[in-house]
């Protein structure tokens, strides 16, 4: 209602309805402000027509009729405006509380910075402490060590300065004894000597009588014994009857111990023919007492077991197949005919089936075999011959026939003429013709080489049949992956009994695209391949074998052979920069027209004396004297005399060396000489 008292600027517009209000009248001029020489107070600038103006208003409202209105209008300002003091009022409470909360949460955050640092410094103040504890522990036990160490090194003074001390004792004590000891020996050596030289001629006379009592004693002795022996010789020999009995008593002791002697080596040569086995075999399929012993089991088996298919198990072309399947078949005809054994070469790069194909044919065909390596033989030296000779004469006594397996034949079954061997294996290779000079009924000699190239023309010559085993083509590594896929991989897997499991996966396309990305491996390599298989699915925490484990085993596999295969073009290369050998003679040519094997004697060789003439600086007659003998015959330079001729100069070689050189025979062991 301040627009009543006119304390606003400029007047409020009158309700409607009300009359207008006459403008306020100007100030008398004899008002209070005219006296300028009265004091002025706080009420003298005071304007009373305000007063006047809201009398006037008063009593025009209560003249009209909207003064009712009015009223409650300004009733209702005053209100509002009392409302609006409320809540800023609130406002300012709400502020205040707002800031009470945020002095609260100020003071909280400073009383747990203030803990925190409180915490932090006692944490600092207990590692500062701990620290020190710890410093102060350690300079204790470093003084207790050095405590110790020194305890410990005056001890050790102590038990030396003692030991010395009863060191020194215990030498001056055997000193004393070892002077006490002298003296002793000495005084009695002394006593002993003077009691012989007084009583020497007691002892001279005891000794005298003891000589001529022990020379009566044995002449009589001789004797009684001489008269006995006469008497008893001389009854012996007029009775004839004794006589005769004793010489047939001697002559049929003689006998008995000359028979025994032989009956027992017969014996032993019989047993270790029937129930032993020869150094030379590696593995034979003959069981042995030994063996039935040890194993009753697997000789059971063996004895209950029927002839197999030559090819079970073994995957070849299909060319190669048939022609083995032939020689299995021809083989079982023979043995059941009791017919003389073909001899069968196998050649062709290691792992392609060869030694597996041998036991099968004698598993097929109803034989034993025996497998021997020609790296055996060799180190044998002089008992080589023995045990080759021991290895036939045992394939002589089975029953069944005997299939012999020599692998690796190369290694002993070289050229004698070119090949540079020692004698002992020379006589071995020449034992070894002798007893495969002839075919037999009783064993079939299989020989296995990678370089058959290298035989003797003799070992050749007894070969009946050649078969090559060459590396397995495409179809082939398909059916050897899928064979040991199956008894590598499916067989453990689906027996249950081992921790092998296999995965979802097309083994079909599988082993197809393996034998693809296999070209050029063996048999062999393929097998060791199905066994990486197997202990990749061992080896891993599930036992499950996934085709990513298969695929890397065969990527390793791969690479390792294209190593393999790379050494072997580098050995190669190595070898086809040595000179070539030289081209062999042309037809016409002495010396040409000899086969491999055998070395032809020229008539231009030089003799042994020939040769070696330079060094001894000897004159040697000349060739027409020297080539005629006594009957104008050409002296071989190969016969026996020129060989003794070169022994005797080879001595006077070594005796001018003024050493003998030792025996250069080389170790059974096969170590080098």
């Amino acid at each position: 209602m301040s627009w009543l008292f006119g304390l606003n600027k400029g007047q409020p517009e009158p309700p409607p309805g009300l009359p207008a209000q006459p403008p306020p009248p100007p100030p008398p001029a004899g008002g209070s402000g005219g006296g300028g020489d009265k004091p002025k107070d706080k009420w003298s600038n005071f304007d009373p027509t305000g007063l006047e103006r809201a009398a006037q208003a008063a009593k025009e409202l209560d003249k009209s009729r909207h003064a009712k209105e009015a009223l409650d209008l300004a009733r209702m300002q005053e209100q509002t405006s009392h409302l609006e003091y409320q809540s800023k009022i609130k406002e300012y409470e709400a502020a205040v509380e707002q800031l009470k909360g945020e002095q609260i949460r100020i003071q909280a955050d400073e009383r747990r910075k203030t803990l925190q640092e409180e915490t932090k410094q006692n944490q600092a103040r207990a590692q500062y402490q701990d620290k020190l504890a710890r410093q102060r522990y350690e300079d204790q036990l470093r003084q207790q060590q050095i405590l110790n160490e020194e305890n410990l090194r005056k001890q050790e003074e102590s038990v030396q300065k003692q030991e010395a001390m009863r060191k020194a004792t215990i030498e001056h004590e055997m000193e004393l004894r070892h002077k006490n000891e002298l003296m002793r020996i000495e005084a009695e050596a002394k006593a002993r000597a003077r009691v012989e030289r007084e009583n020497a001629d007691i002892i001279r006379e005891q000794i005298r009588l003891k000589a001529a009592e022990h020379r009566q004693t044995v002449l009589e002795s001789i004797k009684t014994a001489g008269a006995v022996f006469g008497e008893g010789f001389r009854a012996f020999v007029s009775d004839w009857d004794k006589v005769t009995a004793t010489v047939a008593g001697l002559t049929l002791l003689a006998v008995g111990v000359y028979s025994a002697r032989n009956a027992t080596a017969v014996a032993g040569r019989y047993i270790e023919a029937r129930l032993g086995k020869p150094s030379l075999v590696r593995e034979t399929s003959r069981f042995t007492v030994a063996e039935a012993i040890k194993h009753p089991v697997k000789t059971a088996r063996r004895l209950k077991s029927k002839p197999q298919d030559a090819l079970e198990g073994v995957v070849l072309n299909p060319s190669l197949e048939e022609r083995v399947r032939d020689i299995a078949i021809a083989t079982r005809n023979t043995r059941q005919n009791n017919g003389l054994y073909r001899n069968i070469l196998m050649y062709g790069p290691p792992g392609t089936g060869k030694t597996l194909f041998a036991k099968k044919l004698a598993m097929h065909s109803g034989m034993d075999y025996a497998i021997m390596t020609g790296g055996d033989v060799a180190p044998m030296g002089r008992d080589g011959v023995t045990a080759m000779h021991k290895v036939f004469d045992w394939a002589g006594t089975s029953r069944r026939g005997l299939l012999l397996f020599v692998d690796e034949a190369d290694a002993f079954l070289r050229k004698r003429a070119t090949e540079k061997i020692s004698e002992d294996l020379r006589a071995t290779l020449n034992a070894f013709l002798y007893r495969t000079g002839e075919q037999s009924n009783k064993f079939m000699l299989v020989l296995a080489s990678n370089q058959p190239e290298q035989f003797d023309w003799a070992i050749n010559d007894r070969i009946d049949e050649i078969v090559n085993f060459d590396l397995p083509g495409l179809e082939e590594r398909e059916r050897l992956v899928r064979l040991y896929f199956d008894k590598y991989v499916l067989e453990p897997a689906t027996g249950g009994r081992q921790r092998m499991k296999l995965a979802q996966f097309d083994y079909g396309k599988k082993c197809s695209e393996i034998a693809k990305r296999t070209e050029g491996m063996s048999g062999r390599e393929i097998s060791k391949l199905g066994v990486a298989w197997q202990a990749a699915a061992y080896s891993s925490e599930d036992g499950i074998l996934t085709e990513a484990m298969i695929d890397a085993r065969v990527d390793d596999a791969v690479k390792q052979h294209h190593q393999k295969m790379d050494w072997l073009r580098g050995e190669e290369e190595a070898k086809s920069l040595t000179p070539p050998p030289l081209s062999p003679l042309p037809a016409g040519v002495p010396g040409s027209g000899g086969k491999r094997g055998f070395t032809l004697p020229l008539k231009d060789t030089p003799r042994a004396e020939e040769a070696i003439a330079p060094v001894l600086d000897i004159n040697l007659p000349s060739p027409s004297d020297g080539d005629q003998s006594a009957g104008g015959k050409r002296i071989d330079s190969t016969g026996p005399g020129c060989e003794a001729e070169a022994k005797t100069v080879k001595g006077d070689l070594n005796q001018d060396d003024g050493e003998r050189k030792p025996d250069q025979t080389p170790p059974k062991d096969g170590s080098p000489v």
